[in-house]
């Protein structure tokens, strides 16, 4: 089969373009943004990509089409898939009919964490024998693909509340129907489709309703919103992880920073961990990450020390390189919870060094200004931010640099940030940069930059 995806260069749909490719299909598609490491992971598989949503990418001899939820009617490609009639699906429906059949499915759900999650749930699994499918929202380092069939019966899929397409407003997750799902936290965001949190609430609680009884709800215990969805009716057991003993799963810090954590179901501990990653909100994935393995049967004992050789996902905290003594990160930033700690996990880890932040609001609640009054609080653990405010950007990030208490400014391109940041680093500092979106390339041209004047 003939298969043409739109949307192709998205982490989601890149994913399910990998996957069909492993099936034996052949596999093409579009984008209007292509840029790594998404673009790089489709064409290694030797997948076609052709920029733009024009009717002419399409090929005449396709036999279904893909579409993607940042597609809506008036695109051009899909007014030409719909007035020619063209056999159509979602990338989440496709999945559930294509390969999640006859699998025993764990869904990783939540506003921040799902990628890592999801990651560090299908590495275990693969510590542990066996040999599971997954789809994951980036590119998995320990794997070096997003996304795979797998030989065993378990499937990991991050579980996305935003919805599936144009022609279906379900949340993609409704489409999974997961044995083990994860309820990692739950916060507002996607405020292009979701009015308000109890909005979002309602389509988690729709998640809940798909588990069976047979299975299992692993739930941040923390979370209050995450309590309120299941107070609405829960027919599954239920655990709870976090850093209270009285949780069926939690963790006590061994470092302050993360790196090193014990893990104690019902008040035993059961293992110890040491691993690369950082904060709080790493070891909490860890966490339900472990207790996922455990309703699955898996040996939490035996499959804990692997984290200890964990790489995690590009773009979440990835370090790039080094140059004049300055150390440089690509962070795939989406939320202000999110980008806090993670600035707070790096300061653990680097005491009073200086951490410099480029900041590009990407994501649609971003770009909406959704977020914007609590960006200048998650900044505060910066002691500089290089603000990128482009033209187009709908709100004034003036005045969330102007309540910083650091030494804060914005730019209004790429090449003026690199630019101003080259003028401010010095020896001993991290520069992280923060976006969900391409950047421009901005964190490898500066890396670049100052790997130039070392």
């Amino acid at each position: 089969m003939k298969i043409h995806i739109l949307g192709i260069a998205g982490t989601f749909m890149g994913g399910v373009a990998a996957l069909a490719r492993e099936l034996g299909h052949a596999v093409e598609g579009t984008d209007q943004a292509i840029y790594p490491p998404m673009s790089t992971q489709l064409e290694t598989l030797g997948i076609s990509l052709r920029q733009g949503y024009l009717p002419e990418h399409i090929d005449a001899g396709c036999d279904e089409v893909v579409v993607g939820n940042a597609l809506s009617r008036g695109n051009p490609a899909v007014e030409h898939v719909l007035d020619h009639g063209l056999r159509y699906i979602s990338g989440a429906q496709w999945l559930s009919e294509r390969v999640l059949p006859g699998r025993d499915v764990l869904a990783v759900a939540g506003t921040h964490g799902k990628t890592t999650t999801t990651t560090i749930l299908a590495y275990l699994l693969q510590a542990a024998g066996r040999e599971p499918g997954f789809l994951v929202g980036g590119v998995a380092e320990d794997f070096g693909v997003s996304a795979r069939i797998g030989q065993g019966r378990e499937f990991v899929v991050e579980a996305d509340e935003y919805d599936t397409a144009f022609f279906d407003k379900r949340s993609k997750f409704v489409h999974y129907r997961p044995l083990v799902a994860i309820l990692n936290n739950l916060e507002f965001d996607h405020a292009d489709i979701f009015p308000d949190v109890a909005a979002i609430q309602r389509q988690f609680h729709h998640l809940v309703r798909t588990v069976p009884g047979r299975g299992r709800l692993v739930v941040n215990g923390h979370d209050a919103r995450i309590a309120e969805v299941l107070a609405m009716g829960c027919w599954t057991p239920v655990e709870r992880f976090g850093f209270d003993a009285g949780f069926e799963w939690s963790a006590r810090l061994e470092r302050p920073d993360g790196s090193a954590f014990s893990v104690s179901h019902r008040g035993d501990e059961v293992a110890r961990v040491e691993w690369p990653l950082l904060g709080d909100h790493n070891v909490l994935n860890a966490l339900a990450a472990l207790a996922a393995c455990a309703a699955v049967e898996v040996d939490v004992a035996s499959v804990a020390p692997a984290l200890s050789a964990f790489r995690s996902v590009k773009r979440r905290m990835e370090r790039l390189g080094e140059g004049g003594g300055v150390t440089v990160y690509d962070d795939f930033a989406h939320h202000p919870t999110a980008i806090a700690t993670t600035l707070a996990g790096l300061r653990a880890k680097v005491g009073a060094a200086r951490i410099l932040v480029a900041m590009e609001p990407r994501s649609a609640s971003m770009r909406s200004g959704a977020h914007a009054a609590a960006l200048a609080p998650s900044l505060a653990g910066a002691d500089a931010v290089v603000f990128l405010h482009r033209p187009e950007l709908a709100w004034d990030a003036g005045e969330v640099v102007a309540s910083l208490d650091c030494d804060a400014g914005t730019v209004p391109d790429v090449d003026a940030l690199v630019a101003v940041l080259r003028g401010k680093v010095r020896d001993g500092d991290h520069v992280v940069f923060m976006s969900n979106g391409g950047f421009d390339d901005a964190p490898r041209r500066f890396l670049a930059a100052i790997q130039a004047a070392d």
